[in-house]
């Protein structure tokens, strides 16, 4: 059976989780979902990176500990699983799960055997929102808009400069698939010019010893990324006696190996996390996906304005789907949300969408079969012979499949939902030519053969939509039954957001 390890980011826990990262969840998880549905061994896991400077940071104003702090605001992340329906395998927390130092350790200790730290005393420029050291010409980080610090000490490096003509070749030959084409023209570029080597320690005292200490040097604690990339090997149990099973099996064989990520993150995934890999022996990932933006009604969002209570519930995850739900919100992310853009997201729209596709365009369907099939005394069956409108509507629900796979292996989740709502269009104008229920007058087998199309599209529909909206596909796939059935009493129809909650 083929392997899928699929991961998210980890994000920082200096605040509590917003629309932005709950998009990056969905898309992950549909994938996850996909690829079950297709019969993979499929390993979906995500978690927080708790070892940030920002975190130190962010609790020193709140006048509480990084302990506390993070507790707390990683409880909120944990909790977006069951609020947002998502099926994931694992979640590592990197201050709290036991396994997680065990792998940095295992993955320093593998790097230092390659030759590759060095100590030396250096002066750079930080941007404390990327985590990360910026080029000397740069005066505003474009990603965070503040002012890179300036920071001298004595840290560990990794020789970055010995991976550049590797990693170039890895993702120039497709061994490393990056998506979409500008994420990789990017990183590409980048490896074109020179590549200074990284420094990969901090030196304890600057976060009050919060963080991972430097194998034998506890002077210095290990930079974040360094600690945080480490997480995907993490979940498979890397370093600890007795892994090697979960390791060899979605690592090392052959398989699947994807991450999805934020496009303000690639350099650290696309370059660093491959040279760590190197330089440690270990395989490369087959794919990074590379999602764009949010923005919340027109407008970045930002977690600078998390105590302002009106903001929080238009970009906090917990009462949007309040308000309209955790399918609605689902279905908005991969139907509204071209992966390879920013997108904007407001109520109003993810009412209006679910509305059109799924309460009147899929329930719409739904509802008009399964009423006249109640009606009907005969056994809803294929006809002997299918042609016409009903060959052609069969061909399309055949097809679909197929149209999916491609659209999800290319991370264009929008093509995928674009087909399946194809599909459920061309139900509904079947319905609407056939006019069943004008037959149902004088022939109820005529009418009850009229019907087998449309419902036949409509389950198809329903098993290819349940990656995605896996509620609404339960809800319905319990009214449709199974094909030939006597359908029973006819169903309520899906609400409609925008004459409900929303």
């Amino acid at each position: 059976m083929t392997t899928s390890f699929i991961t998210t980011a980890i994000p920082f826990v200096n605040a509590r989780p917003h629309l932005g990262f709950a998009y990056e969840l969905v898309l992950s998880d549909v994938l996850a979902r996909h690829r079950r549905h297709r019969g993979r061994d499929v390993r979906f896991v995500t978690g927080t990176d708790d070892n940030s400077l920002k975190n130190v940071d962010a609790a020193a104003r709140e006048g509480i500990s990084p302990r506390a702090l993070v507790d707390r605001n990683a409880a909120a992340f944990r909790a977006l699983g069951p609020l947002l329906n998502l099926s994931p395998d694992d979640f590592v927390g990197t201050s709290t799960d036991p396994r997680h130092p065990i792998a940095v350790d295992w993955l320093w200790r593998a790097c230092a055997a390659s030759g590759d730290f060095y100590r030396r005393t250096w002066f750079g420029w930080y941007c404390a929102g990327c985590e990360g050291f910026v080029d000397d010409e740069v005066t505003v980080c474009a990603e965070h808009g503040v002012a890179p610090e300036p920071v001298e000490e004595e840290n560990w490096f990794f020789r970055l400069s010995r991976w550049r003509a590797p990693v170039r070749d890895a993702i120039a030959t497709g061994r490393l698939q990056i998506l979409p084409d500008a994420a990789r023209a990017e990183t590409l570029a980048f490896l074109d010019r020179e590549v200074r080597d990284l420094s990969v320690s901090r030196i304890a005292s600057r976060s009050a010893g919060w963080g991972i200490p430097v194998p034998d040097d506890p002077g210095q604690t290990i930079y974040v990324w360094f600690d945080a990339l480490t997480n995907y090997l993490t979940t498979l149990g890397l370093g600890a006696p007795g892994s090697a099973a979960l390791v060899d099996r979605f690592w090392r064989a052959p398989g699947e190996r994807v991450h999805v990520i934020g496009q303000g993150i690639t350099r650290f995934h696309d370059v660093n996390w491959q040279a760590f890999l190197l330089s440690a022996g270990l395989p490369l990932p087959d794919r990074i996906l590379v999602h764009g933006y949010l923005t919340v009604d027109g407008e970045k969002i930002s977690k600078s304005k998390g105590t302002d209570e009106a903001y929080q519930r238009r970009v906090e995850v917990p009462p949007v789907v309040e308000r309209v739900g955790v399918d609605a919100l689902r279905w908005y992310f991969v139907r509204r949300c071209r992966t390879r853009n920013d997108a904007d997201i407001s109520i109003d729209a993810i009412a209006a969408t679910h509305d059109e596709d799924l309460a009147d365009g899929l329930g719409n369907l739904v509802q008009r079969s399964t009423t006249l099939g109640a009606r009907l005394s005969a056994r809803v069956t294929r006809p002997a012979i299918e042609s016409g409108p009903a060959a052609r509507l069969r061909a399309l629900g055949e097809a679909l499949p197929a149209r999916i796979d491609r659209a999800v292996d290319q991370f264009l989740l929008d093509d995928a939902a674009a087909a399946i709502v194809e599909l459920i269009d061309a139900a509904n104008r079947y319905l609407e030519e056939t006019a069943p229920w004008r037959l149902a007058r004088t022939d109820h087998g005529a009418a009850a053969a009229a019907l087998f199309a449309p419902l036949e599209a409509a389950r198809v529909a329903v098993h290819e939509i349940a990656p995605f909206v896996p509620g609404v596909a339960a809800t319905i796939a319990a009214r449709l039954g199974e094909p030939g059935a006597v359908l029973g009493a006819a169903p309520p129809p899906l609400p409609r957001l925008r004459n409900g909650r929303g």
